[in-house]
């Protein structure tokens, strides 16, 4: 069991302190983390979780997975491991034909 925790279906309106305060009475919350829109700033639905312990993840994730909060059922589940995702476009030219001005077709006369 893991000690971070996904936490789907929250509300629009959820910030990182009221997802919080949510976890709090489950036990010590190391971090709480709410994925937001870049422009509108709104939450996308999901967030991380971070708990002092395993056993307290365990707690938490038993007392909400289900659990109703502003018309949304909580879905808690242990969080995956994180992908490193690299950046860039791909291509290793910025993703944009080959590259240099050149053209990617070639003239054979």
């Amino acid at each position: 069991m893991a000690k971070r925790l996904y936490v789907g279906n929250l509300p629009v309106n959820m910030d990182d302190t009221i997802l919080q305060s949510l976890f709090v009475p489950h036990g010590t919350v190391s971090g709480a983390n709410v994925i937001a829109d870049r422009v509108t700033g709104e939450c996308k639905g999901y967030g991380f979780v971070e708990m002092a312990s395993q056993e307290e993840a365990q707690a938490a994730m038993a007392a909400l997975d289900g659990k109703e909060y502003e018309g949304q059922i909580l879905k808690v589940d242990p969080a995956k491991p994180r992908r490193h995702i690299s950046g860039g476009r791909g291509g290793g030219r910025g993703g944009y034909g080959d590259g240099g001005g050149r053209s990617s077709r070639r003239r054979h006369d």
